[in-house]
């Protein structure tokens, strides 16, 4: 567990034959950009995770309907680096982006939702804007989603 260097070794092996057998914008090739950047997450480096999240990103924005779940998940992601940098203002331009997507293509209960909604909250918190944060988790909460605790324990 943990060694992320082997992992990362096994993710850029995988992309290399994925590269060589896929077209350009096949899903895989994201998917796979996409886990490298976990890999980037987990090490800590979040500006190398980040541009690998936004290689994912593109792939999936000349592969999917403009509304598609799996953009606001890229959206998120995206978000989440900037948000680890500090970057607030970069962050919640793609968390909301990601809460725009969602609001038009998931059920209002949908646990995607709920986690946009917390990870607003949590940059408006990191921002200082208490008020705003509060507003967002109690909508996390109103969705009604199974990490109930987690957005109970952050109001």
């Amino acid at each position: 567990m943990g060694d992320y260097s082997k992992a990362l070794e096994f993710d850029e092996k995988a992309h290399k034959i994925f590269e060589k057998a896929l077209p350009p914008n096949h899903s895989l090739l994201a998917t796979s950009y996409n886990n490298i950047g976990g890999v980037y997450t987990n090490m800590g480096n979040y500006s190398k995770a980040l541009e690998f999240y936004e290689k994912a990103h593109k792939i999936k924005e000349k592969a999917l309907p403009s509304n598609h779940p799996d953009l606001a998940n890229s959206y998120n992601n995206i978000g989440q680096m900037y948000n680890n940098m500090g970057d607030y203002s970069k962050a919640l331009e793609f968390y909301e982006k990601a809460l725009e997507i969602g609001e038009k293509a998931l059920p209002p209960n949908h646990p995607d939702l709920a986690y946009s909604y917390n990870n607003i909250a949590e940059v408006y918190y990191q921002m200082g804007d208490y008020s705003k944060a509060l507003e967002f988790y109690e909508k996390a909460l109103s969705s009604n989603h199974p990490s109930l605790a987690y957005s109970y324990n952050n109001i």
